[in-house]
């Protein structure tokens, strides 16, 4: 018998309503997923970096993955994205199964339903900050003057000052650019999130407005696969954590 968990759904930043949905209904699922890397210019050696990746990532639960340095944290969330294509065993997102999917359904599944928040801000240059967080809702085809309000309240939320909001944040410090990220990360209310090391290097006013964005993002029912070092940040958020140490494999022989 299906079992049901509540799910806290946001409809407003300060206030969530609990609707219930299916405990087995999975935004996010690895089956036996493994990858392998070939180089080419060393006698194409295989290396294998993963084996038996297996995961289930419910609505409004987020998963943390641990493990030592090198142990494919990074590898599969690039698989889970699609930038990795996995040798074997299957991933699917929202329902799409990224490892047979063509390139455009690849593309549409980032723009409405797959968000990822990386370390690292990668954007064209000289386009307006405001227009950078904006950008996700307007290549929705969302009314323009609402998403540009909607990243005004972002870059509000999180400290960059108003007067920096007309430049391009490749000119800003690093950790402003880490916060411009987060916000066109979380512009557009991703069904599924991808989050690489969103609090790192956050001082502790920042950081708490970015653990309140990925609570409302679970409240409103996303499904959200992170890499957190910050321990308190990670046992805050995470609902169960994954070491994906269990899937590296052992030395070749």
């Amino acid at each position: 018998m299906t079992r049901n968990m509540p799910i806290r759904n946001c409809w407003s930043p300060a206030f969530c309503r609990f609707e219930y949905l299916e405990k087995d209904e999975e935004m996010i699922e690895l089956v036996d997923v493994s990858k392998s890397f070939t180089l080419h210019n060393q006698g194409s050696a295989v290396i294998p970096v993963m084996t038996g990746a297996s995961l289930r990532v419910s609505r409004g639960e987020c998963v943390a993955l641990t493990g030592a340095s090198g142990a494919g944290k990074s590898t599969l969330m690039r698989v889970i994205y699609g930038n990795y294509l996995a040798s074997a065993g299957t991933v699917t997102v929202g329902g799409l199964n990224v490892t047979l999917a063509e390139p455009r359904q690849i593309l549409a599944l980032r723009r409405e339903t797959l968000g990822y928040v990386s370390q690292f801000l990668r954007v064209v240059p000289r386009v307006p900050t405001l227009e950078v967080v904006a950008e996700p809702l307007l290549a929705l085809g969302h009314d323009r003057q609402m998403a540009l309000d909607r990243a005004a309240g972002l870059l509000a939320r999180l400290n960059i000052p108003q007067r920096l909001w007309a430049l391009s944040p490749t000119t800003f410090s690093g950790g402003e650019q880490q916060r411009v990220n987060i916000a066109r990360g979380f512009a557009h209310d991703y069904p599924a999130l991808l989050l690489d090391e969103p609090t790192a290097s956050l001082d502790a006013r920042n950081r708490e407005t970015v653990l309140e964005l990925i609570e409302e993002a679970k409240c409103r029912g996303a499904a959200i696969v992170g890499i957190f070092h910050d321990s308190e940040a990670r046992q805050r958020v995470s609902d169960r954590d994954i070491d994906v140490s269990q899937f590296a494999p052992g030395l070749a022989q």
